[in-house]
């Protein structure tokens, strides 16, 4: 079991070797594009659930 568990150790660390990390510029790329797309989709979701919410209003108050 312990001879099992150390072979698996030492595959992730040689696959870890292996992984193609981003350079910091394409991180922060990265990050600025997830934020921005982020802001974007909860701006929409905001305006959606408010047109929603007046619309439903409206429907209430005529009954």
């Amino acid at each position: 079991m312990v001879a099992r568990f150390v072979q698996y150790l030492r595959e992730t660390v040689q696959e870890m070797k292996r992984v193609s990390w981003p350079s910091m510029a394409e991180l922060k790329e990265s990050t600025i594009v997830v934020m921005v797309t982020v802001l974007v989709i909860t701006i929409f979701l905001f305006a959606v659930d408010k047109i929603l919410d007046l619309g439903i209003k409206q429907i209430i108050s005529l009954a």
